[in-house]
């Protein structure tokens, strides 16, 4: 069912918190992601993403997440009790089945877009697979990490833009990336909530502006692209990750409408 949704001509949102703090902030997320699928019924697809591990944290002392069982356990009661396909993060090969088992899509991270048994663990699953490229990726590289892929058996490779290493502390976004990812894999997803982080700006943090979101948001949709991924907690300042760039829900249902509004689909 997922799979047959994801193949359609319709934008796919990614939504839902940096990591999985407690039960309680993923329920009232998911109950909001919920809401706007119905509110947007036959518009769009969207996916409720969550990670078990924050693995690349600044500092040693940061909150790291609450481990693959518990976070899995508590994924997958929302992904019942609101009916949402789910996504999660993976760091290691291992972790690839057991995830499959509760997801319905499995991420790469950023700076794992290269590893190669990780890629190879990921697309023998058999579910769809999406891959942030790396901050220091160009996007043409991004091929490799789809062939990986498809080679050991994916059916669907989705690539998500982040932005790029601009100097220390900062990213940008190249647009032309969209475009050039495009015809590499099944679909370009556009990650508006992470582009906007200003990495290790903070000293021991990551540091980041979220107030561009909305304009990015409407900048890629009118540029043509496959989705978006919104990192969304019910109260960012208290997140225990990414509470700089992520969007509270008001201000996510504003993205969302903005973002339909402009859609123009796909690049040619």
């Amino acid at each position: 069912m997922v799979q047959e949704q994801l193949n359609k001509n319709l934008p796919v949102f990614i939504l839902g918190p940096c990591g999985i703090e407690s039960e309680e902030v993923v329920m009232k997320t998911a109950d909001f992601v919920c809401k706007q699928r119905t509110k947007h019924a036959d518009r769009a697809v969207f996916l409720f993403k969550s990670s078990f591990m924050k693995d690349n944290r600044t500092s040693s002392d940061s909150w790291s997440g609450p481990g693959i069982e518990a976070g899995l356990r508590i994924l997958e009661k929302a992904g019942i009790e609101f009916d949402l396909p789910l996504v999660t993060d993976i760091h290691t090969a291992d972790q690839a089945a057991p995830c499959a088992e509760v997801c319905h899509m499995l991420q790469i991270p950023a700076f794992l877009c290269r590893q190669t048994s990780l890629l190879n663990a990921a697309g023998k699953t058999g579910i769809a697979v999406n891959v942030k490229k790396g901050q220091f990726m160009a996007p043409w590289n991004m091929k490799g990490a789809v062939d990986k892929l498809k080679a050991a058996g994916c059916p669907l490779v989705l690539l998500t833009e982040r932005g790029s290493f601009f100097g220390y502390g900062d990213l940008v976004v190249d647009m032309r990336s969209l475009t050039s990812m495009s015809s590499l894999c099944d679909g370009v997803i556009m990650d508006l909530t992470h582009s906007m982080q200003k990495p290790g700006a903070g000293g021991e943090y990551t540091e980041g502006d979220r107030t561009f979101v909305k304009q990015m948001a409407r900048a890629s949709a009118a540029w043509g692209i496959r989705g978006m991924f919104l990192e969304v907690h019910p109260n960012p300042p208290c997140a225990l990750s990414d509470s700089a760039v992520m969007l509270n829900f008001a201000e996510t249902e504003a993205v969302l409408d903005e973002a339909l509004l402009h859609w123009e689909g796909p690049p040619l």
